[in-house]
């Protein structure tokens, strides 16, 4: 009978165990899923700014051809840099985080900067379209949407760092696999991210 009795209490203990353990994983399970979603949503308010700086170039770039006659190499250099991007984003929007889908669209964005740069440098020797009504207002929207584009893709950063210290933390480690969190994800980083924390701004 003691046996019996000591028989019991060690299953009752084990399942109990077991059902602690259980509730611990469900735990994880949901604080990554939390996460993952934080992430996911972070990186979807990238894309409504990103989707809104491409929408924009066209008409920088009709603004600029009646004024830039002889610059048609750096003008189609901007359109092929902003349909690239255009592509980059559209992977890192299917899969937020990914590191290639995130250094695809960090190198894509890098190129387009440095287009649009290369543009505006351009435009200096231009006193007319300087003056222009249209292309202030662009510049300024484009300024604006450089601000908003920095500050969404730090939240995503401290959202990516936020799920990314969790799965690999203890003891969460070991359910993040189970649970098909098998990797972290990609920070999306700038080539020049002094230039990006300070929000480019594009002079006129």
């Amino acid at each position: 009978m003691p046996a019996l009795t000591a028989g019991l209490i060690a299953l009752i203990v084990f399942g109990v165990f077991v059902l602690l353990v259980l509730m611990y994983a469900v735990g994880v399970y949901n604080t990554l899923v939390r996460l993952r979603n934080r992430l996911e949503n972070a990186f979807a308010q990238i894309e409504v700014q990103l989707k809104r700086r491409y929408d924009l170039i066209p008409n920088l770039v009709e603004t600029v051809k009646g004024y830039m006659k002889h610059e048609r190499e750096t003008l189609e250099a901007v359109i092929k840099a902003r349909n690239a991007a255009v592509s980059g984003l559209q992977t890192a929007a299917a899969h937020p985080g990914d590191p290639a889908a995130m250094q695809q669209l960090a190198a894509a964005e890098n190129t387009l900067t440095g287009s649009l740069g290369r543009l505006f440098a351009l435009s200096e020797a231009y006193p007319d379209l300087k003056a222009n009504q249209n292309m202030a207002q662009l510049t300024e929207e484009l300024t604006s949407t450089e601000n908003k584009v920095a500050f969404a893709r730090q939240a995503y950063n401290d959202s990516v760092t936020a799920y990314n210290t969790y799965r690999q933390s203890f003891p969460p480690v070991f359910f993040a696999n189970m649970f098909g969190h098998n990797e972290d994800a990609e920070l999306l980083e700038f080539a020049d991210r002094e230039k990006i924390a300070e929000a480019p701004k594009v002079a006129f």
